[in-house]
């Protein structure tokens, strides 16, 4: 079951679709202003390698956590992934 990344035309907001069968037909509208106008965009991957054997390091994507100043609110920066 694979989750698209959506970008609205009209509101510019980005929302994911979870599509429960591969070969479903289903109508897109943003969750903002109710538009049909989106197109799909390029999801960032994550990844993570096991350490080395010489004792590296693990590799691969990282995320920034950031909490708002009333500490209830996060948001995650993926490395190379930029929405303005």
């Amino acid at each position: 079951m694979p989750i698209y990344e959506f970008k609205c035309s009209e509101c510019e907001t980005f929302f994911e679709v979870l599509v429960m069968k591969s070969d479903e037909e289903f109508e897109i509208k943003c969750p903002k202003c109710n538009s049909s106008a989106a197109e799909r965009v390029v999801s960032a991957t994550n990844y993570a390698m096991a350490p080395s054997s010489s004792g590296g390091q693990a590799k691969g994507a990282s995320k920034q956590e950031r909490t708002c100043s009333s500490g209830s609110c996060t948001t995650y920066t993926v490395p190379g992934e930029s929405r303005n």
